[in-house]
């Protein structure tokens, strides 16, 4: 009798282990991450993290996405399934504990494979998810949410999304046409993608078919997703939170145009970090007066009217006088959209070294000489593996390969609000150059604080498409974006923007010879000119603000 108990009591055993195998992917452990291995489209199985809140579900998800370790999301679970929600954490593809191509974003969008629309297909049919999807996470993990937004994964309800770009190409690969250097090797190495990345990204230095598939603006009709975009104004990928704002409000499609919100803080890649370079912000700058993560998320997967619905589309901080209390800015702003109403305003160039409301009476020309064996280091700016933000230039300003032009010492504060641009007619004695500008703010005491800047590589001033060589001799009018900015230059200020053939290594060097460099290649010094004068009205264009509607 006892050896017949027994041996019902392993058959019951037996068959409850049994069922309990054959239900494991329903098991939720509260408190401990549940390991899921989901299969994407062609196979590949996405090694996925399940933070479960206590009580019974359904609950609403939250989804990231990243490169640089699932394991690392705990913290991220604690706080979301202690707001009632379940958090998904999931290894990229070819990434830790992820099968597949261990390639940056490769299968994030909306080609063969879209890893994003898979896995949130694969959440939105669990009996736990009641059919209501956030996705979060900033930098690689804001750039998979942009990718994946064109492809509108059922369940996918709203986005938050940190310091991103809504172009590989345009604004983390290359910028003006030169590769991003330091930026691009470093990242790639140093986070331990296959070096296949690197070689990609060496090999297609125009804007072609392997980048159209990394930029939203391909498929910015097919975005139907709410979405907060938070970025800074010295992050490495500054442009790309304000386009990424910009397209999917007014570009987007129905679900999207209208329900975007931007936050622009003063912050390097490291949001809400008041040590930007060289500088302290004040106190205020730590953190955004709107949009935190778990008001976003009550709001759009569970109906809470907290008012997040009602508040500005816009917010951003303008940058003021950092050493004299009373000076204006150094605040947080609320508007309707972006860009600001401003007006285009020219500094133009003189031969003396001036910037000027008017342009020269003659015609002059400044020339700089670019030595790819001597280049013009980098000293902070919108970088990512080197030093970021406002850093003093004068030390560079005053190398003989530098042009420098100052305005006069201003009598009233001046605010600058949104995308600054120079216009500049150049020619060179090489098929191919840079024109690297960089713009400051300059104290009463000397400091040239760097604010922004840009380059442009003169074989792509028709487009990113492709390289044009550039006769020499020839002169050619050019614009050098350096992105976008929001600040108010003090009385006894004046503004400056330096500009020669190089800032190394945050782009990579031109040899001037009309070919891409690389460690080998043959270089030549290259001469550039810039033009001056009523016939050619080289100037540095700023959007002035004279008056801003806030909330």
């Amino acid at each position: 009798m006892a050896e017949r108990l027994t041996r019902a009591a392993l058959v019951l055993i037996f068959t409850a282990l049994m069922a309990a195998i054959a239900c494991a992917d329903d098991t939720i452990v509260v408190g401990t991450p549940v390991l899921k291995m989901i299969a994407m489209r062609d196979g590949v199985s996405l090694a996925t993290d399940l933070y479960f809140p206590e009580g019974d579900g359904p609950w609403p998800v939250i989804l990231m996405r990243t490169p640089y370790n699932k394991d690392g999301a705990a913290a991220y679970g604690a706080i979301a399934t202690g707001n009632g929600y379940v958090l998904a954490a999931q290894d990229m593809r070819g990434r830790h504990a992820s099968e597949g191509a261990n390639l940056p974003f490769i299968a994030c969008g909306w080609g063969a494979e879209q890893d994003g629309y898979d896995t949130i297909a694969w959440i939105n049919s669990q009996p736990w998810c009641n059919g209501r999807i956030g996705t979060v996470g900033g930098s690689a993990l804001g750039i998979t949410q942009n990718l994946m937004a064109p492809t509108e994964p059922p369940g996918l309800v709203a986005q938050h999304i940190g310091v991103a770009v809504s172009s590989l190409y345009h604004q983390a690969a290359y910028q003006g046409g030169a590769q991003r250097k330091s930026q691009v090797e470093g990242w790639l190495t140093n986070t331990g993608f296959d070096p296949e990345a690197l070689r990609l990204y060496q090999e297609h230095p125009d804007y072609d078919d392997f980048w159209r598939q990394f930029n939203i603006a391909e498929r910015i009709e097919d975005i139907n997703t709410p979405a907060v975009h938070i970025g800074g104004w010295f992050d490495t990928f500054c442009q790309g939170t304000l386009d990424s704002y910009v397209l999917r409000q007014h570009m987007g499609g129905e679900g999207a145009r209208g329900r975007q919100w931007l936050v622009m803080g003063p912050w390097t890649h490291s949001t809400g970090d008041v040590f930007v370079g060289e500088v302290e912000f004040p106190k205020n700058a730590e953190n955004a007066p709107g949009n935190p993560f778990d008001l976003w998320f009550d709001y759009w997967l569970k109906d809470i009217d907290n008012g997040i619905g009602d508040t500005p589309h816009v917010m951003y901080y303008t940058i003021g006088d950092l050493y004299a209390p009373l000076a204006p800015g150094n605040r947080w702003r609320f508007v309707d959209d972006w860009p600001v109403p401003a007006t285009e305003t020219p500094y133009y160039l003189h031969a003396d070294g001036t910037l000027q409301a008017e342009p020269p009476a003659e015609a002059a020309e400044i020339t700089y000489l670019c030595d790819p064996e001597d280049p013009v280091p980098t000293r902070g700016g919108r970088n990512l593996v080197l030093d970021a933000g406002m850093y003093d230039q004068r030390w560079l300003e005053v190398r003989d390969d530098v042009l420098v032009f100052s305005s006069a010492v201003l009598e009233e504060p001046l605010e600058v609000t949104g995308r600054l641009i120079c216009r500049f007619w150049v020619s060179a004695d090489t098929p191919n150059a840079d024109v690297a500008v960089r713009f400051c703010d300059v104290y009463p005491d000397g400091r040239s604080m760097l604010i922004a800047d840009g380059i442009l590589r003169l074989s792509k001033r028709d487009g990113m498409e492709r390289a044009v060589p550039m006769i020499p001799g020839a002169i050619y009018e050019v614009e050098v974006d350096l992105w976008s900015t929001s600040i108010i230059f003090n009385k006894e200020h004046q503004i400056r923007i330096s500009v020669c053939g190089s800032n190394f290594p945050r782009w990579d060097l031109n040899p001037g010879t009309g070919e891409v460099w690389t460690d080998h290649c043959r270089f030549k010094q290259q001469n550039v000119t810039l033009h001056c004068g009523p016939q050619y009205p080289s100037a540095l264009i700023l959007p002035v603000v004279e008056q801003v509607e806030e909330w």
